[in-house]
């Protein structure tokens, strides 16, 4: 069984395509990757070649999965960023074509929109097809805490009301939701910083919280790993709890693992190291509790 994993990829580094395949090699997933762009480089660089791919070229793939009658041994899609509306209702399409041979396949739907410092970095078409059309097709869905925020219109710094913006995202439709990085206003009563991941299935809501890293200029394509590891994860337990608590330790040593390079040479964006941390993705080397708050 396999994932169709549609999202962008650079060449060098990792982000979109380049960021969730390995992981989900290495987890033991066939994955059959669809590149929406090809660009040499994430454009966090400044500069980057490279070009737009579309939904036509998503849609040929497709279609050729479906005429070699590969679809039906699809278990789950996972998409991420989009470019523009239509490559996202070529991904519903894909999505559509999937679940007609493979009821039982999953979808998780990754909107990457944007994040806190940045604000939204894509077209202003995106959002609305991502609330309209891809979350409510969804069974999983991956937001950071600034696009949690987006998609439900509720501000999120106190827990209560990210509680409230998780269960309106479920009422859209998907029956897991995932934060992959939430910050709570209220300061910890150790006086350190800590980042969370917030996770529920409508039976129950999860929080778990690691020590934030210092690594100022962000990582490119963490998301992305994130939301590829969960999906991967939650595949083999469907459990929530064990899920979250597998995801987050293996980001976390991804992560842990660029901060020597990252203090060495502060002033170029940071990659992940993907192939030298391997290990941290199939067996964590730290651990983390998972805490049900609701």
């Amino acid at each position: 069984m396999a994932v169709l994993s549609i999202q962008s990829h650079v060449v060098y580094g990792h982000a979109g395509n380049s960021a969730a395949v390995f992981p989900l090699q290495r987890l033991g997933r066939e994955v059959w990757a669809i590149n929406t762009v090809e660009f040499s480089n994430h454009t966090g660089y400044g500069s980057w070649r490279g070009k737009v791919l579309g939904a036509d070229f998503v849609r040929e793939l497709v279609t050729g999965l479906e005429e070699i009658g590969a679809l039906g041994r699809c278990e789950a899609v996972l998409s991420g960023y989009l470019g523009d509306a239509a490559v996202g209702r070529a991904i519903i399409d894909a999505v559509v074509r999937v679940r007609r041979v493979s009821a039982k396949a999953l979808y998780c739907c990754d909107p990457v929109m944007g994040d806190t410092r940045p604000g939204l970095y894509v077209k202003p078409d995106i959002p609305v097809i991502f609330k309209n059309e891809l979350i409510p097709i969804a069974d999983i869905v991956t937001p950071n805490q600034f696009e949690l925020e987006e998609l439900t219109g509720i501000k999120t710094a106190a827990i209560d009301n990210a509680a409230r913006a998780i269960d309106a995202l479920h009422e859209k439709g998907p029956s897991v939701v995932l934060v992959t990085s939430y910050r709570e206003k209220a300061q910890a009563a150790d006086g350190k910083t800590y980042i969370s991941m917030l996770a529920s299935d409508k039976t129950g809501l999860y929080r778990i919280s690691t020590p934030e890293l210092p690594l100022d200029t962000g990582i490119s394509g963490t998301g992305d790993l994130t939301a590829a590891v969960f999906l991967s994860r939650y595949m083999d337990t469907r459990n929530l709890k064990q899920t979250l608590e597998l995801c987050t330790a293996a980001v976390y040593g991804v992560l842990e693992a660029c901060l020597p390079g990252h203090r060495a040479n502060v002033n170029s964006p940071p990659e992940m190291l993907m192939v030298q941390s391997q290990h941290e993705i199939t067996s964590p080397s730290r651990s983390f509790e998972a805490v049900r708050i609701k």
